[in-house]
C-alpha cells in the first residue's frame, strides 16, 4: 500500500502543467532524434541534457526519459517505411515491417509497431513499479560470468531458433565478431587488426556498421534491379488503425513472451538489441506461420518492438535501483542524476522517493503521450511512401551519410558507411542473414570482456560459468537454446520409434 500511495503521489508531481509540457516536448524531440539514423537515444539525451540544469531535477528527468521513450517509438519508422534502422534495436523490426510497407500496409506495420511497443514498455513499468524495492538483492549477483552466460543465451538462440541455414548463421556471425575484435583490446590495452589506421583505434561503430548493411545496401539492391519501388499505396486512416488494434490480441502470447525476454535483458543487463532478436527469433520458431515471416508477417513486427521497449523501459531497474545503467541512454540518465546531485541506489528510493516515483509515473504518462503523437502522425509517416524511390534515394543516400558523419563528426566513417553498404549488398546476394552479423558487432566485445574477466578471477578455469545456480541455469538455457533442433529431431524420432 505503500508503493500505491507513494505512486499516486508521483502522478501528482508528473501531472503539473509544466511537467505535461516538458513530456509532450521530450517525446516530440525522440520521435525526431528516433527517425535519425545514427543519432540514437543515448546521442539525443546527451546533446539536450545541457538543456535542463536549470530545471528542478524531477522536471529534468522527465522530459529526458521522454525524449528516450519518444527514440523508442521513433526507430521503427524508418525501419518500416525505408528499411534503415534509426536505432540499434529497430534492425529486427526490417526484417517484417519493411516487406508489410512493400506489400502495400505501412499502416498497419506501423500501428502494431506503435501499440507493441506501447505495450512492452507498459508491462516494464508496472514491473518497475512492483519489483522497484526489492530488486537491489538479485542483480547485485550478476558478475563477468552472469553477463557472458546471458550473451551466450542470445548468441545459441540465433544459432539454434533460427530457421536460416545454420552454416550460414555461424559464418555472418563469425564475421561480426572479427569486426567486433578491431581496435584497443580492453583487458590488455593491446592494438588488433587495425593495420596502422588510427580512425579504428576505437573498433567500427555499430550504427555505422547497421547503416551501411541495412541502409546503402537497399538502395543498391533497388538500384540492379531497375528502381522497381515506386512508392505504395500510402492510404491510412483511423480504420486502420482500429482493424489492427482488433488483430493485435491474436497474438497475446507472443506479446507476454516478448515482454518477458524483454525485461529480463533490460534488467540484467543485456540491452535491448539482443532482446529484439532473441524474441524475433524464439516467435519464428514458435509461430504457426514461422516460415512466413521475413515476408511481412505482423507477428514479426510486435515481438520485437515489444520486446525493445520492455528491455529499454526495464533498463532504468537497475540505475534507479543499484546506479547500474542497463542502457547507454540509462548511462546518460545516471550522468544526470550525478550532475543533480542524486546518488542512485536503493537509499534513493529512501531519501527522494518525490523524485523517485515522479519519474515512475511520467513512465506511464510519457509512453501513453508517445502513443498517441506517433498514432495521430501516422499518416504523415505513411505519406513518404507515395514519393517515387528515384527522388527519395537520393535523399536517404544524404541522409545514411549525415546520420554517419555526426556519430563522430568523422568522413572516415562515411567511407567505412559505404564500405558496409557493399558488404551487405553481397551478402544479401549470396542469401546471408544481416541479423546475426549485426548482432556479433554489437555484443562481441561486451561478450569477451564478459568473457575474459571471468576467466581472469577463476585462474582460467571454464567451471566459472557452472559455479553457481544462477549461472548454471542461463548457461543451460543457451546450450538448449543452440541444439533445440537437435533436440526437437531426437524427440521426433523417439516418438516415432515408440509408435
Amino acid at each position: 500500500m505503500e508503493e500505491l500511495a507513494n505512486l499516486f503521489h508521483g502522478f501528482a508531481v508528473a501531472l503539473q502543467p509544466y511537467n505535461i509540457m516538458l513530456m509532450i516536448i521530450g517525446i516530440t524531440l525522440g520521435v525526431i532524434i528516433g527517425v535519425l539514423p545514427g543519432l540514437g537515444g543515448a546521442n539525443g539525451v546527451a546533446i539536450l541534457l545541457p538543456l535542463t540544469f536549470s530545471m528542478p531535477p524531477t522536471s529534468a528527468i522527465i522530459m529526458l526519459s521522454c525524449i528516450y521513450w519518444g527514440a523508442l517509438f521513433g526507430g521503427a519508422i524508418t525501419s518500416i517505411l525505408f528499411n534503415i534502422p534509426g536505432e540499434p534495436w529497430s534492425v529486427a523490426t526490417t526484417f517484417d515491417g519493411y516487406p508489410m510497407a512493400q506489400q502495400g500496409r505501412p499502416g498497419e506495420a506501423l500501428t502494431a509497431a506503435f501499440t507493441s511497443s506501447f505495450v512492452g514498455a507498459l508491462f516494464a513499468v508496472i514491473m518497475i513499479t512492483l519489483v522497484a524495492p526489492l530488486v537491489a538483492g538479485f542483480a547485485l549477483r550478476f558478475g563477468p560470468a552472469e553477463k557472458f552466460a546471458v550473451y551466450f543465451l542470445a548468441f545459441c538462440s540465433f544459432v539454434g531458433l533460427s530457421k536460416e541455414p545454420p552454416f550460414k548463421t555461424i559464418a555472418a556471425m563469425m564475421m561480426g565478431f572479427a569486426l567486433a575484435a578491431v581496435g584497443l583490446d580492453s583487458i590488455t590495452g593491446q592494438l588488433r587488426l587495425t593495420f596502422g589506421v588510427t580512425e579504428l583505434l576505437n573498433g567500427f561503430d555499430f550504427l555505422i556498421a547497421v547503416i551501411g548493411l541495412f541502409g546503402i545496401g537497399e538502395i543498391l539492391l533497388t538500384m540492379e534491379e531497375g528502381l522497381a519501388f515506386r512508392g505504395g499505396n500510402a492510404s491510412i486512416n483511423l480504420r486502420v488503425v482500429l482493424q489492427t488494434w482488433r488483430e493485435l490480441p491474436a497474438y497475446w502470447m507472443t506479446s507476454l513472451r516478448s515482454c518477458l525476454i524483454g525485461c529480463w535483458m533490460g534488467v540484467t543487463p543485456a540491452g535491448a538489441t539482443p532482446a529484439s532478436f532473441m524474441s524475433y527469433g524464439i516467435a519464428k520458431r514458435l509461430a504457426r506461420r514461422g516460415n512466413n515471416f521475413g515476408k511481412g508477417e505482423i507477428e514479426g513486427v510486435i515481438a520485437p518492438e515489444t520486446a525493445a521497449h520492455a528491455a529499454g523501459t526495464s533498463a532504468l531497474l537497475p540505475m534507479l535501483s543499484l546506479g547500474v545503467p542497463g542502457s547507454p541512454t540509462a548511462a546518460v540518465l545516471l550522468g544526470g542524476l550525478l550532475i543533480w546531485g542524486l546518488q542512485p541506489g536503493p537509499m534513493l528510493f529512501v531519501e527522494q522517493k518525490e523524485f523517485v516515483w515522479g519519474l515512475i509515473a511520467s513512465m506511464y504518462l510519457g509512453n501513453l503521450a508517445g502513443l498517441i503523437v506517433v498514432l495521430t502522425c501516422v499518416p504523415i509517416f505513411a505519406a513518404i511512401l507515395r514519393v517515387p524511390f528515384g527522388i527519395i534515394a537520393p535523399l536517404i543516400l544524404v541522409l545514411c551519410a549525415i546520420g554517419a558523419y555526426s556519430v563522430h563528426n568523422s568522413t572516415f566513417d562515411v567511407m567505412l558507411m559505404l564500405v558496409f553498404g557493399v558488404l551487405g549488398y553481397l551478402l544479401k546476394k549470396c542469401n546471408y542473414p544481416l541479423a546475426p552479423l549485426v548482432l556479433a558487432i554489437v555484443l562481441g566485445d561486451k561478450a569477451e570482456e564478459a568473457f575474459r574477466q571471468s576467466l581472469l578471477g577463476s585462474q582460467g578455469s571454464l567451471g566459472v560459468f557452472f559455479s553457481n545456480g544462477l549461472v548454471s541455469t542461463i548457461m543451460a538455457l543457451g546450450l538448449v537454446a543452440l541444439f533445440w533442433s537437435a533436440i526437437q529431431e531426437g524427440y521426433s524420432r523417439l516418438r516415432m520409434s515408440m509408435a
